[in-house]
């Protein structure tokens, strides 16, 4: 069988997407950041049948030599290891360059030495879109870095192509937009609303009339492993998504209703973007990925919330909730 390789695999999606490969029969090793404390990340969440039959190799993507040893003899590999926090992005920005620019190109080096190589499916982010110009955002919507972790993720995204046009590398580029579910850091949007929902709290938000298309996780990772089967992906950048958007206000309505609860909203300033930074709308068009490799979600927003509570409920404790985490 496929040795696949996931890098940042102990990140919220990476554990999911590692999950399901082991589940479908793959034999996965995982790239994880090293740390002196033997933590797998959120690999640590796994069964312990799945967890068992995962490779974990520790490293860091801005050392090429370790990069090298981990792509060696994988045939498939799925790129997600980066910086994601866009606040934390405006704090240190050069260091989303080296992890996420540098890295993807230390990967991308690895893998032209990699005889075995069949496939490398690099990692976006509907963030690289800035504030749509029109929706729904197909992929040739023009590309606008609005905080310092866009500028990576385009970097990185043009880097993989320039890879494929340049050495004919078998590359393609994924582009979920706001993925969520359980295991996902209180940095973001969802978990935000849901524990401070579950600890009675007032909700404090930042801005809260962007619009957002969110994507259960299970359908993310779903998407990963189809498009790392489709040989017509390779050279093209491809969305996922639902193609509905809402408000975060819209939002954090819909996810207090089905929890029963009521919950004041407060705008704390904190949270708030940076003006110019802000991204206002993003709703994806999916045109090409149903086209090229039949993939659509089948999870409602109703139905990944459901499950999304049902998790914090059982795992609020393990979180602080109301800090905002960079």
């Amino acid at each position: 069988m496929a040795k696949v390789l996931v890098t940042g695999a102990g990140g919220f999606i990476g554990s999911h997407l590692t999950e399901e490969l082991v589940k479908q029969g793959e034999t996965v090793r995982a790239f994880v950041r090293y740390n002196s404390r033997d933590d797998m990340g959120l690999l640590e969440e796994l069964p312990r049948e799945v967890r068992d039959q995962v490779e974990v190799v520790g490293g860091d993507l801005k050392d090429p030599d370790g990069v090298r040893k981990a792509v060696k003899g994988c045939q498939r590999i799925f790129h997600l290891g980066a910086l994601i926090a866009i606040p934390y992005s405006y704090v240190h920005p050069f260091n989303f360059t080296q992890a996420n620019v540098l890295g993807t190109g230390h990967l991308l080096d690895a893998c032209l030495e990699n005889p075995h190589l069949e496939r490398v499916v690099v990692t976006s982010t509907s963030e690289v879109y800035g504030t749509a110009r029109y929706v729904p955002i197909d992929e040739k919507h023009p590309l606008q870095a609005q905080s310092p972790y866009a500028a990576s993720k385009i970097a990185a995204d043009k880097l993989a192509e320039s890879y494929h046009l340049s050495f004919d590398l078998p590359v393609t580029v994924l582009r979920p937009f706001n993925t969520f579910g359980p295991r996902q850091s209180l940095r973001a949007i969802i978990p935000t609303i849901i524990s401070q929902g579950l600890a009675g709290e007032t909700i404090r938000l930042g801005n809260l009339e962007p619009r957002r298309d969110f994507l259960f996780v299970k359908d993310t990772a779903r998407g990963f492993i189809e498009i790392g089967k489709c040989d017509q992906a390779i050279g093209n950048a491809v969305n996922i998504g639902t193609g509905r958007d809402l408000s975060i206000r819209e939002l954090a309505s819909k996810i207090l209703d089905l929890m029963g609860k009521e919950g004041q909203l407060e705008i704390e300033d904190r949270r708030v973007r940076p003006e110019k930074s802000e991204v206002m709308q993003l709703c994806s068009d999916t045109t090409l990925a149903r086209k090229l490799f039949q993939w659509s979600p089948q999870y409602t927003l109703e139905a990944g919330l459901r499950e999304t509570i049902e998790w914090y409920q059982k795992n609020l404790s393990r979180f602080k909730v109301g800090t905002y985490p960079l």
